[in-house]
């Protein structure tokens, strides 16, 4: 498994319009190229924000192939799209991380 990072920090001016399309736009047309199983969207907390609010979004990807394809066929016009309507507005960049270990909590039944 793999998780694609990516780490924005939006301008203040425009944080709720862009957390908005994101939800609504973004993040949907992403997942629908049917290369990722699952994201998340997480805001950074502890970060000074008198001159931007920072997010983490995260995707879920199955294998290296399936990233491959969507950097080939989907990532530049989708990051242009981004660039387009943010410009000068945003920093970010991206981490590609393989899962090594993981552990999740059960809850028990009573």
């Amino acid at each position: 498994m793999l998780l694609y990072n990516i780490t924005v920090k939006v301008d203040r001016t425009v944080a709720s319009e862009w957390l908005q399309w994101m939800k609504e736009v973004h993040i949907p047309d992403v997942m629908m190229t049917n290369q990722f199983v699952e994201y998340r969207l997480f805001r950074i907390l502890g970060e000074v924000e008198d001159d931007g609010v920072t997010y983490a979004v995260q995707y879920l990807c199955e294998s290296i192939d399936k990233f491959r394809h969507y950097q080939d066929h989907f990532a530049q016009k989708l990051q242009a799209d981004h660039s387009q309507r943010y410009k000068d507005k945003y920093v970010a960049f991206r981490t590609l991380m393989e899962l090594v270990d993981h552990n999740s909590q059960i809850s028990a039944e009573n």
